[in-house]
């Protein structure tokens, strides 16, 4: 661990004290998790604070673990990552936070701390479904309002639940069952057995 990664996850242990779930060190970066009760006062600290300042949010990220590690992952399903950088220190975090209900994921959100965390928070409902309390105008952001489920969700369909197209007839945009028929496509260098020979030129 860098000089600067050591002072930064000496700071947080000081700053944050029984308020960290875990801190972990990973690819010269840290990543801390804090639980959903906490999340509010946790990133107004690390905003406020002069020993930690994380001024910015750069993005928040949604995560559906639930076929995480081929199954063999037990824990919550979904997460919220905030993606953090502090200008004064030079210092970038990721702060980890876990829904406590799977059926419904819900936790606060953090627009009171960071403005910009507004579209970010709709994009992390909008494709997973993870609601946020306080959000004042919490509505789908990239997918159409009428769609139906979260996309990034992992047990979402890969077609989709409808289709769209212009029906010319009624001069206006449809939605209609899908016609695709599901299929898996493996790519031909997996798909077939022996594609090189020994020497490693290619059949054919």
């Amino acid at each position: 661990m860098s000089k600067s990664l050591e002072t930064l996850n000496a700071s947080l242990q000081e700053t944050l004290g029984g308020r960290l779930v875990s801190v972990v060190t990973a690819l010269e970066e840290l990543t801390i998790v804090v639980k959903a009760a906490d999340l509010v006062s946790v990133c107004t600290t690390l905003r406020d604070d002069e020993k930690l300042h994380f001024e910015q949010l750069i993005d928040i990220t949604g995560i559906d673990y639930s076929q995480y590690g081929d199954g063999a992952y037990e824990g919550p399903r979904f997460a919220s990552i905030y993606h953090l950088l502090s200008l004064k220190h030079n210092w970038r975090l990721r702060l980890r936070v876990y829904a406590p209900d799977d059926d419904f994921p819900v936790m606060a959100s953090v627009i009171g701390v960071w403005d910009c965390a507004n579209w970010y928070e709709r994009e992390a409902f909008d494709l997973y479904g993870i609601m946020f309390t306080g959000h004042p105008d919490l509505r789908r952001i990239l997918t159409d309002y009428g769609f139906v489920g979260h996309p990034f969700r992992k047990d979402f369909p890969l077609s989709g639940n409808v289709e769209m197209r212009y029906d010319p007839d009624q001069q206006r945009v449809i939605y209609q069952p899908v016609t695709i028929e599901p299929r898996v496509i493996t790519p031909r260098i997996v798909r077939e057995e022996n594609y090189a020979d020994s020497e490693g030129f290619r059949k054919g």
